[in-house]
């Protein structure tokens, strides 16, 4: 899974996001705006396969334009009520953590909308492992109406106090639109100096605070 982005497109985009449908439109639309932007960019998008919330809107937006759109779904959720039966294809497994691995394996990047305590996970899931070196795909959150802004300071909170490095800091990218994410994405790098989390050379996150 240790891949690095070489050019300036992503054949596919690992996608997390809520599934409620108790949801200001805003945020629906803001996913389905994504949706049609990588459509028409020619990437196509892996996700958790259900049908409600962040999650449908997306998926919905690409199939329109005909785009490939992955979903993987435990059998436990794999109900007429949550999964999505028009997608390009809908690959069924047997846990949780079995969909999380597929679903990163497939990807070049990742992508959180808003959502809550499963987006939150996938997300900080998928960050660990870059901190740690298992992948050097790039990572953003949609941060439409500033969703994410509690959560970006938090994190900047935890770097000024030394448990975030400062490399681990620019792991995660934001836009507040589609197109200023898509942008980060492409032209992420990863930065240097990850492994001294493991070897513990250098100074440490904050330690200029």
């Amino acid at each position: 899974m240790k891949t690095e982005k070489d050019n300036n497109s992503f054949h596919r985009i690992c996608i997390y996001g809520g599934s409620s449908d108790t949801i200001s439109p805003v945020y629906t639309e803001a996913a389905a705006e994504l949706g049609h932007l990588l459509a028409r960019e020619g990437t196509g998008i892996v996700f958790g396969g259900g049908k409600t919330g962040m999650m449908g809107a997306i998926a919905d937006a690409m199939r329109a334009e005909g785009a490939e759109v992955i979903g993987i779904i435990p059998e436990l959720f794999n109900t007429p009520e949550l999964g999505h039966q028009g997608l390009t294809k809908l690959i069924v497994v047997d846990t949780m953590h079995t969909r999380k691995a597929q679903m990163a394996e497939m990807a070049d990047a990742f992508v959180a909308l808003p959502g809550g305590f499963g987006t939150y996970e996938e997300l900080f899931e998928i960050l660990t492992w870059s901190q740690i070196g298992l992948h050097t795909k790039p990572i953003g959150v949609l941060n439409v109406q500033g969703y994410y802004d509690p959560l970006l300071d938090l994190i900047e909170h935890s770097r000024q106090h030394g448990f975030v490095y400062d490399e681990h800091r620019t792991l995660l990218m934001s836009g507040k639109n589609a197109a200023e994410l898509l942008e980060k994405l492409k032209t992420y790098r990863t930065p240097d100096g990850l492994d001294r989390w493991v070897h513990r050379k250098g100074p440490q996150a904050g330690s200029e605070h």
